[in-house]
């Protein structure tokens, strides 16, 4: 398992890497095949209908910890009837989202009449239809997923998602060229979702022998999974108001185009939380069964502050590359239309420190059945965020929701958050921060450094742009070897450098 894990961080690292390149081509190659209001119009639908994901009710992060917990007590009749129950659930729960989005493109009007042109309103009612079939499929799917992860195959689990990202431009770049415009992206998206429930099916049940037993619902199981996911899916509502939400509120009261560089903005600030989530999500079952086998708070803390500080590095330097970059970077990409997403993603995306080194700690939080006061928090500050979003999108479009992203992740994740993991779960946060902060310090120095040079020798070109890159990824390199990797963390590069390590 130690060795899918590996697997799993680097495959997932490497599947960053190409969604961003393809990313790359495929958001201009969708700005230029369909336009800025049409795309507009495309991330808002996505926008309504991926909320329908929250029928989840949280039940599908909850699979791990009662699966871990019958694998240790019990026996192979008891993870049949937890599959049993699982596969009823999500029946039920995948045909209620097809209903509702049907519904919610059957009334298309209600929602947006108000700010979309008729013919928008009427492509918005068509990309909903598809997307209702794209996120019934994707409801469905989490059965096998949740089972996959419970068997830490994370070799597979990654290597699905680089076919995700590779096929789904793929496919829409033949549709956009038939005409199909925003509807051949959706229907895209749709067949490449079908086809992973397929290949997921097929890998749950024939090769890690996923069986079912349907035919006694145990209800006193479903009790306990349904208090302990209540609290998740509170923070499936927040993740819902900070990601959906807010292009829902900018659709509806500022407009198609305003939402459209928000959106790349949100799109920009999500390859952020993919750094993060892609070395966290690895260890889910470890810390499970560390809670279930020991509860040692000493050795949590420990494997929090680890992850999160390898989370640190990755996370400054790919940050400061964007301060230093991402202007330049932004206007080609996207066009001359969205340079305010450049400020956007500064403001949202700096206090994402917080949250983005402590992922593991959330897990650690599920794993103690722990997370309820997370999510209470969560959802004032959710609430607040809303508030905020709906007070102001009128006067400020897209600055509304950037304020109130920020206001939340520092009240929630950082004030209330670290409090807690100090006072009520257990865990050592100035051990945490004492080793975290240092990266912060030395990103700075090296940032502003590479900032004054820039205003001698502009980023102005791609030329200029990639020598900047390099010379500012040789400075945190150097850095980091020489003021803050410590012998063990230097050791460990040198055993994943084997001519390094043989000389």
């Amino acid at each position: 398992m130690a060795s899918q894990r590996k697997a799993g961080v680097m495959l997932g690292y490497l599947n960053i890497v190409v969604k961003n390149l393809v990313n790359l081509v495929y958001t201009p190659m969708l700005l230029a095949f369909v336009g800025q209001a049409d795309y507009g119009v495309y991330q808002t639908s996505n926008s309504f209908v991926f909320s329908l994901t929250l029928l989840t009710f949280g039940f599908s992060e909850a699979y791990i910890r009662f699966y871990t917990q019958r694998r240790a007590t019990g026996d192979e009749s008891d993870i049949r009837r937890l599959n049993g129950m699982y596969l009823i659930l999500y029946v039920i729960v995948s045909a209620i989202a097809l209903f509702l989005g049907l519904l919610f493109a059957g009334n298309v009007d209600f929602f947006f009449s108000g700010s979309f042109t008729s013919e928008q309103v009427g492509l918005a009612g068509q990309l909903m239809g598809i997307m209702a079939f794209n996120v019934t499929a994707t409801l469905f799917s989490t059965v096998f997923d949740a089972y996959i992860l419970a068997h830490e195959q994370f070799k597979f689990q990654q290597t699905r998602q680089m076919f995700t990202s590779l096929a789904t431009p793929g496919v829409a770049f033949v549709l956009l060229n038939l005409g199909l415009g925003a509807v051949g992206v959706a229907f895209a998206q749709l067949g490449v979702t079908l086809t992973l429930l397929v290949l997921n099916a097929r890998f749950a049940i024939f090769k890690l022998d996923m069986r079912f037993d349907v035919r006694r619902f145990d209800f006193s199981l479903f009790a306990a999974i349904a208090v302990f996911s209540a609290w998740i899916f509170s923070n499936q509502v927040c993740e819902l108001i900070n990601q959906s939400v807010p292009n829902m509120l900018l659709g509806a009261l500022s407009g198609a185009s305003t939402v459209a560089v928000f959106a790349v903005s949100l799109q920009i600030r999500q390859v952020f939380y993919s750094l993060s989530t892609t070395m966290s999500n690895v260890f889910v079952p470890l810390i499970n069964r560390i809670v279930a086998e020991s509860d040692d708070n000493n050795q949590l803390t420990s494997l929090m502050t680890r992850v999160g500080r390898y989370q640190a590095l990755l996370f400054c330097y790919v940050f400061g590359g964007f301060v230093l970059l991402g202007r330049f970077f932004i206007v080609k990409w996207a066009g001359e239309g969205f340079s305010d997403a450049y400020w956007l993603i500064m403001l949202m995306v700096a206090p994402l420190i917080i949250p983005l080194t402590q992922n593991t700690g959330i897990e650690i939080q599920r794993a103690k059945n722990r997370h309820k006061a997370r999510s209470v928090a969560y959802l004032c500050m959710a609430a607040i965020n809303l508030g905020l979003t709906a007070v102001l999108a009128g006067s400020f479009g897209y600055w509304a929701p950037a304020i109130g992203y920020v206001t939340y992740i520092f009240l929630g994740c950082g004030v209330f958050m670290n409090w807690y993991y100090q006072r009520c779960i257990g865990l050592d946060m100035f051990k945490f921060w004492k080793r975290i902060l240092p990266v912060v310090f030395v990103t700075v120095l090296v940032v502003v450094v590479c900032l004054a040079g820039t205003s001698l020798v502009p980023v102005s070109s791609w030329l200029s742009f990639l020598l900047w890159g390099a010379l500012y990824s040789f400075a945190m390199v150097v850095c980091f070897w020489k003021f803050l990797l410590d012998s063990r963390e230097r050791k460990a590069v040198f055993a994943r450098l084997p001519y390094l390590h043989r000389q």
